[in-house]
């Protein structure tokens, strides 16, 4: 039985209003500060029909990829217009970690990535969880230091800034 790969095309937006991720799957999105835009962003720095991702077929006939295109679809394009990893073009068909600056404090990632549909590589056995060693009690402290109690609970004290229940 074969294992198809499948492709999972990420774009992750920061602008003003934080850190977005945007998983693509659709044939067209519209980018800018118009609230109608697919992807939204916020900033007055920003055209209201900024960009376009378009998805084109690989000429490989195995998946697609995206192209995103300065403005709209009819040919007008944003005011600012889109820098692609440091060089100003009116379009660009994306790669992996491609960065896309809109404007003043508004940029994106573009990610690709490929996963098998069927896992091929077992678990590790050695896949452990680690924990720090200051996260662990001195030896010489006691489960009385601790504030543990006998019946397993905890006890807090003034010095921990809570109040002693009576």
């Amino acid at each position: 039985m074969a294992s198809e790969a499948q492709q999972n095309h990420l774009i992750i937006i920061e602008d003003d209003k934080g850190r977005r991720e945007f998983t693509l799957d659709s044939p067209v999105y519209s980018i800018g500060r118009d609230p109608k835009c697919d992807i939204r962003l916020i900033s007055q720095f920003v055209s209201r029909r900024h960009a376009t991702l378009v998805q084109l077929p690989k000429e490989e006939g195995d998946g697609y990829y995206y192209r995103i295109v300065d403005g709209n679809l009819k040919g007008k394009a944003s005011s600012n217009g889109l820098i692609i990893n440091g060089k100003k073009e009116a379009a660009h068909d994306l790669k992996d970690e491609d960065r896309i600056v809109f404007g003043p404090g508004v940029d994106a990632t573009y990610y690709m990535l490929n996963r098998d549909a069927i896992s091929t590589v077992p678990p590790d056995e050695y896949d452990i969880t680690l924990i720090s060693p200051s996260m662990m009690p001195d030896e010489d402290e006691s489960d009385e230091s601790l504030g543990i109690t006998e019946q397993g609970g905890y006890e807090l004290d003034d010095s921990q800034g809570y109040r002693e229940d009576e």
